[in-house]
């Protein structure tokens, strides 16, 4: 586990050279994590290429250095010394000092900056980003048990999905299994809703009850060790209407016409207009999401961004979900969404929750 520490850590240091950078401050916990293995927060990554430190206090000390990998582990004391004056201490004159700009609020850099006036500041976006996207082994392995932990949780939920159940009473449901199963909690706020409430892609569940007849869109995930899934299922409790199951089967195609073309190289924008093109000859396109899927691991969303101004080549190792949906307004909508694994075969689902159509009740 330790190697995968170093070679992050000194794939980071290069990708620092390249860009001509002395110094390189972390600020976005996941990044810190996939860098140092430390999964708390309050904490600041500062490399250069003699010294690695993750900066933090005495709520994290400990526990920074139980889980730190390469890193030596700085406790500030807040009231006395300020983050930028802490950072000073360990550059050189006049650093080119890069900073995850993505990751700090305006009130902090001011401060931050202003400490740090006798250097040179770069606003960097995506350097780490950019590594994270080729998952290895360990971090497939995480993912993989993320995706099992929500497959399972779902299977255990259905027998629940019966008229009269409430949106917020299903979705505390799911959640308490997944946990129960091994969960460190959601990897997001789960997405339920029935009905005509299905058209809002990340609406939040509410007291509304299932009636027969209803649409039912879930989107859910766990995590392990930091590592997210994130699946999608729509149903029809009952028998579905003629519309209904023309929404379905149209999403359900424009998934599969999207999976028919994964392989390393294959261009994400190949995907969202292959997808797109059954949505609109289905005659439902104008109401289709304008993105097909996106990145996952220690971020739910991270690159790359599958959407028609995506230019990234699928590569080995990158972990992707595939969601087209369609939501029209005021009557309903279906999202279909699964994590997939780019392998030098092609790739691997690694979401294996059935997906019946309609649920017999």
């Amino acid at each position: 586990m330790s190697n995968h520490f170093s070679d992050r850590q000194q794939a980071i240091k290069a990708a620092m050279a390249a860009a001509e950078l002395d110094a390189l401050l972390v600020l976005g916990h996941e990044n810190i994590r996939y860098l140092t293995g430390f999964s708390g927060n309050a904490a600041y990554a500062l490399i250069t290429p003699q010294l690695q430190l993750l900066i933090t206090d005495y709520r994290y000390f400990e526990r920074a250095q139980a889980e730190c990998h390469g890193f030596e582990v700085i406790s500030r004391d807040r009231d006395n010394e300020s983050l930028g004056q802490c950072i000073n201490r360990f550059l050189a004159a006049n650093s080119q000092l890069g900073f995850d700009a993505a990751f700090i609020n305006v009130s902090l850099w001011h401060q931050v900056a202003s400490d740090l006036s006798m250097h040179r500041l770069q606003a960097i976006t995506g350097l780490v980003e950019q590594q994270r996207m080729v998952k290895n082994s360990w971090e497939l392995a995480q993912i993989k048990a993320a995706a099992a932990i929500a497959d399972k949780a779902l299977a255990q939920t259905l027998p629940y999905f019966k008229a009269g159940v409430s949106e917020r009473e299903l979705a505390l449901e799911l959640e308490y299994r997944m946990q129960k199963l091994g969960s460190e909690g959601m990897s997001f706020a789960t997405i339920l809703m029935f009905g005509e409430r299905t058209s809002l892609p990340h609406g939040s569940p509410s007291d509304r009850q299932l009636k027969q007849g209803d649409f039912i869109t879930l989107d859910f995930g766990a995590v392990i060790n930091g590592y997210r899934s994130d699946m999608t299922r729509s149903y029809v409790l009952g028998e579905a209407s003629t519309k209904q199951a023309d929404i379905y089967h149209a999403v359900a195609a424009a998934q599969q016409a999207a999976l028919d073309l994964l392989t390393p190289g294959v261009a994400c924008i190949e995907l969202q207009n292959a997808s797109q093109q059954v949505l609109d000859s289905s005659g439902y396109g104008q109401w289709a999401g304008p993105g097909l899927g996106h990145g996952l691991g220690l971020f739910l969303h991270e690159q790359p961004f599958i959407n028609q101004y995506c230019t990234h080549q699928l590569t080995v190792g990158n972990v992707i979900t595939i969601e087209p949906g369609i939501y029209i307004p005021e009557f309903g909508g279906v999202r279909l969404e699964d994590d997939i694994v780019i392998t030098p075969q092609g790739y691997e689902i690694l979401t294996h929750a059935p997906k019946p159509f309609q649920l017999e009740r």
